[in-house]
């Protein structure tokens, strides 16, 4: 008998909960030779997310939750999820049952016995989502291919299951400005993909605005590329040349020709032009320079409120 943690990063979701546990309950209780623990982190929900989570803990010793001083976010969340783990495998599922439970014995069989060391989910579709957002989240995963020697496989969900050595792997990541898909790839491992459906959420809404989406779009390629910082490298000598080569154009024509410097519109238009080159670089530069920052600080991931269940029964952190 091994045992299985299922990590799941709970915010605001008060009304899925009880749904996602209860659907997979049932398909753990077919699960061949595994014992399991659920680790349900609550990210600093404003609704009866932790009340509901005690409740459950209550009902069944094989639920742990861990409440964080406030909202962290996902990654952070993830991440506490993991370090509490002490399965011999790990899976990560989201509460609102995008990530389809049914799925867990096909990626417990691959791990177990199919000679992989994970085995990761992600949707073939994108049906349900609006056509801008899939539009655009497609794009992403082009660009970041692109740009980062860390592939980054389109669709990719965080929905995972893990062995020990691989999750041990992962915590050893401790950088402050976490990008869990590419750290996943990073660490390396032999991953099995398979392949889902989108799914709709079983309750609530989802947090993941457009805003938000595109910021984390950019943390990802940020994380696991310096490409942008060439990219403003390269457009920096680029226009330097062009410039030069326009000064000498007009030095000529105006020896030429004479009378020939004069279109203070067009000048107007190119410096405004070559200024926004410039704020452009400057804040792929400020990008960079911030996360050094937060980087530099050494700040916890995550902070401890309280913790409970399973077989250590509530406590304060």
């Amino acid at each position: 008998m091994g045992l299985l943690s299922i990590i799941v990063p709970c915010y605001n979701e008060e009304a899925a909960v009880e749904a996602f546990y209860a659907r997979t309950s049932a398909v753990c209780a077919k699960l061949p030779a595994v014992d399991v623990e659920y680790i349900f982190v609550d990210d600093g929900s404003a609704d009866g997310t932790l009340a509901v989570l005690k409740a459950l803990a209550g009902r069944d010793r094989r639920v742990r939750w861990l409440a964080l001083s406030r909202n962290f976010g996902k990654e952070a969340a993830l991440y506490a999820g993991l370090e509490h783990a002490r399965g011999d495998w790990a899976a990560v599922m989201d509460a609102d049952l995008q990530d389809p439970p049914e799925l867990l014995p096909e990626l417990l069989e691959t791990v177990r016995g199919g000679g992989y060391d994970c085995a990761a989910v992600r949707r073939v579709d994108r049906r349900g989502e609006p056509p801008i957002r899939s539009w655009f989240a497609r794009r992403f995963y082009q660009v970041i291919n692109k740009m980062s020697k860390t592939e980054i496989v389109d669709g990719a969900r965080d929905y995972r299951l893990m062995t020990r050595q691989m999750v041990d792997a992962v915590l050893r990541v401790t950088e402050y400005n976490r990008f869990s898909k590419g750290i996943f790839s990073w660490v390396g491992f032999r991953t099995k993909w398979v392949e889902t459906v989108n799914a709709e959420r079983a309750a609530g809404e989802s947090k993941w605005s457009f805003f938000k989406l595109l910021v984390y779009a950019l943390d990802g390629i940020i994380a696991f590329s310096t490409a942008p910082l060439a990219i403003a490298s390269v457009l920096g000598l680029v226009f330097c040349v062009v410039s030069f080569v326009a000064i000498v154009f007009v030095i000529v024509r105006q020896i030429l020709w004479g009378g020939s410097a004069f279109g203070w519109p067009s000048l107007v238009c190119i410096i405004l032009f070559l200024a926004g080159v410039q704020l452009f670089c400057i804040g792929i530069l400020g990008q960079y320079l911030s996360k050094t920052y937060l980087e530099v600080k050494g700040r916890p991931i995550y902070l401890l409120r309280e913790s409970g269940g399973g077989d250590s029964g509530e406590k304060q952190a």
